[in-house]
């Protein structure tokens, strides 16, 4: 009976697994069932990744350490169970006595139970296998009475359910060259009459070089299929990457030739077998027995591939050219200024690092990555997320230069200087997008410090967007009608002014203009703009940018900063000859920019005639809209408020009834942190014909302020308590834009 009903809910489960066509989307739904069926607390399914030695955690279980990977080999239990390709039952993982008994190097992961708070008791471990190659291993945790021998027959039955339904999800092939007629690389036919021809039987890398020749695969498509096959890492002939590793052992040229055998090392000098048959265990043995080390990767290489690592001759050399040739026909791109990394597995320790530091800073959305060296511990890898620091991960000091490395060559940077700052620029893809990343490295007493600033990409930003208050959106629009003048966005780094500016040329951006920009980088592009990156290595500054754009028949300019009198000179003289100019400054308000300008040499009977406005603006956190809760403000918050507000704004604090704000609180959406996303605070200053007689007086700031104010500019507090009293945001993000009381 009890056979029957584990038939009955294996059949429920394989039906399940029959609708969905990954193992992830299947996974929360069969979850359950497995739950039930063999009374255990977790389950847990490991893939072997198609580029790696090693197992990676699957499944929507167990959020917190989903990146989890543990390699295959004794050392942990479900790499021995992929090593081993048997079934274990371990009653007490924390007895390292039992343990010891299965295999001296054999440790239990307690990363689980650790981030869980709680105990794993015991566990089943079972390999998934598909057309014999393990694919996956399966774990069951906590069985209240233990697991029985039926146990492992039912979990081995789900886990050929798994391989069988699952095979190209989790990487494995029947035969080496599967993958290419998967891909439709190759027809099944052509497959099968390749692998029927005798002298393909009898030369078994003859193969290799009919792809090659007859069907123009490329040798990088070919060592993927390969190595989707043999599970381990393809290694291409790659000398800047890879050199021969210098060792003392048994194993002569002869022989490394014979069975195809190269040892290589990579940059970070881990010894690498790369080999042409990399399951063939006991020729690993050998090569393990004669080098007399334990800690090695084994990677694919195609035969031409490992000769040349020997420094020998293919044999083939016709073979091997052209397939460089195809190979170079097949990879042909347009060609970019920036190269742009993938963040792929296929790829040394270090560089994985990398990519998953930046793969993981654009997942939060992160506007910054800090790498902080220590000079006692780890490095620390902090992001600003929402314009805060988070602590995110920590890097061992041992491999602090190694990372630094990593980034300077991918930056172009000079990895052998290390006294002096570099800036530099690197280009990533991630999801299939392209991401720029700014590079600047500062020497430290502990080490090489690393700042990489994510640069915004995509599309503009629409005007409706900006959450501007509707008063300062119709003065702004009004402004934006002139013909001619200079508008200035202002405030400090990372305030969003190029976000700004973008949205507002979006917003000027028609069939019948003609607009023009200078930036340093180019981060937001837009269909219709002539967009020029300004490189002042070799002269090409701001302030020539506009010149030439003055013969270029431009209606609106947009000039990425005003960074020196020239150029502050020659933005007022393109506004005077009948051009919209656009720009920004580094002030901290929008009257204190008047006065800063004017500091500059600017002849004030020009600025003030030249100028519409200025927008001076900040960032704030937003309140999560998940998890924010209503409050009625306190006497103090109304009284800070009222305050601050001031007339002729005090109409709408609305206090006929009582006053709703809203706190930060915390969940997953957020992050526990009660915020998620910004937006920004604005200060509109409109020149008025009375503020610009103060203007041709030279005027003290405050009178410029009063008199703005006078005007109706409302001031960067005034913004942030209206989108307080909105619910965008809270007092104390409003507390951070000045000294306020």
């Amino acid at each position: 009976m009890a056979s029957d009903f584990v038939n009955m809910q294996l059949t429920a489960i394989f039906d399940s697994l029959q609708g969905h066509a990954t193992l992830f989307d299947a996974f929360e739904q069969v979850q359950s069932m497995l739950l039930s069926m063999f009374h255990v607390q977790r389950v847990r399914i490991f893939q072997r990744r198609h580029q790696q030695q090693d197992l990676v955690l699957k499944g929507p279980i167990d959020q917190r350490i989903a990146a989890l990977t543990v390699p295959i080999s004794p050392a942990s239990i479900a790499g021995f169970v992929a090593l081993s390709r048997q079934p274990i039952f371990i009653s007490d993982p924390y007895d390292r006595q039992t343990l010891h008994k299965i295999h001296p190097r054999l440790r239990f992961e307690d990363t689980f139970d650790q981030h869980n708070y709680c105990k794993t008791q015991n566990i089943l471990c079972v390999p998934i296998i598909y057309a014999n190659v393990v694919i996956g291993v399966l774990q069951l945790v906590n069985k209240a009475n233990g697991f029985e021998q039926a146990d492992i027959e039912s979990a081995m039955r789900f886990a050929d359910m798994l391989g069988q339904q699952f095979r190209y999800d989790l990487g494995g092939t029947q035969h080496p060259f599967d993958a290419l007629v998967h891909r439709q690389l190759l027809t099944p036919m052509q497959l099968s009459q390749l692998l029927d021809n005798k002298c393909m039987q009898r030369e078994p890398q003859a193969v290799i070089e009919t792809l090659i020749s007859d069907y123009h695969i490329t040798t990088d498509d070919i060592g993927q299929a390969l190595s989707m096959y043999y599970q381990v890492p393809f290694i291409a002939y790659q000398p800047d990457l890879y050199h021969t590793f210098n060792y003392e052992h048994k194993l002569n040229l002869p022989y490394l030739k014979r069975n195809l055998i190269a040892i290589i090392a990579d940059v970070n000098e881990t010894t690498i077998i790369l080999m042409a048959e990399p399951n063939n265990a006991s020729l690993v043995m050998e090569v393990e027995h004669a080098l007399c080390i334990e800690d090695y990767d084994i990677a694919l290489g195609l035969p031409q591939h490992i000769l040349q690592y020997l420094g020998i001759s293919s044999g083939g050399e016709a073979t091997a050219a052209l397939s460089e040739i195809l190979d170079e026909i097949g990879t042909v791109v347009d060609e970019v200024d920036e190269p742009a990394d993938e963040v792929s597995d296929n790829a040394p320790a270090i560089v994985r690092l990398v990519n998953r530091v930046l793969h993981d800073a654009k997942r939060l959305n992160a506007s910054d990555i800090h790498i902080d060296p220590e000079k006692s511990g780890p490095t620390r890898v902090r992001m600003r997320v929402d314009g805060v620091c988070r602590d995110i991960n920590q890097i061992p000091a041992s491999h602090h230069n190694a990372v630094v490395a990593r980034i300077k060559i991918m930056a172009n940077l000079n990895i052998a200087e290390k006294r002096l700052p570099q800036d530099g620029k690197l280009a990533v893809k991630i999801s299939t997008h392209l991401v720029e990343v700014r590079v600047a490295t500062l020497p430290t007493v502990a080490g090489e410090g690393v700042v990489m600033r994510i640069l915004a990409t995509g599309g503009a930003m629409p005007i409706a967007h900006m959450n501007l208050h509707p008063r300062n959106l119709q003065t702004l629009q009004v402004m934006l009608a002139k013909p001619h003048g200079i508008l200035l966005i202002v405030g400090p780094t990372g305030s969003g002014k190029t976000t700004t500016l973008h949205a507002i040329l979006s917003y000027l951006n028609t069939a019948d203009k003609k607009i023009w920009t200078a930036e340093d980088p180019v981060e937001i592009t837009q269909a219709g703009l002539q967009q020029v990156q300004v490189n002042p290595n070799i002269g090409f500054t701001f302030a020539n940018a506009l010149r030439a754009f003055l013969r270029a028949d431009p209606d609106i300019i947009l000039i990425g900063e005003m960074r020196d009198k020239e150029t502050a000179h020659a933005g007022i003289e393109a506004s005077l000859t009948g051009h919209m100019v656009l720009s920004t400054l580094h002030t901290n308000s929008a009257p204190e920019t008047i006065t800063r300008l004017l500091d500059l040499g600017l002849d004030p009977v020009n600025f003030s005639d030249a100028c519409v406005g200025i927008l001076a603006q900040r960032l704030v956190r937003l309140l999560c809209s998940e998890c924010k809760q209503p409050y009625v403000a306190t006497t103090n918050e109304i009284a800070f408020i009222t305050r601050h507000y001031g007339n002729p704004q005090h109409h709408e604090l609305n206090q006929e009834k009582a006053v709703t704000l809203y706190r930060a609180v915390g969940c997953e959406h957020c992050g526990d942190t009660g915020y998620k996303g910004r937006t920004g605070v604005h200060e509109l200053l409109n020149i008025t014909p009375t503020l610009r007689g103060l203007v041709y007086k030279q005027a003290a700031v405050d009178a410029l302020k009063a008199q703005a104010k006078e005007d109706g500019m409302r001031t960067l507090i005034q913004d942030g308590l209206y989108k307080v009293l909105k619910g965008d945001t809270d007092i104390t993000q409003v507390r951070t834009l000045g000294a306020v009381e």
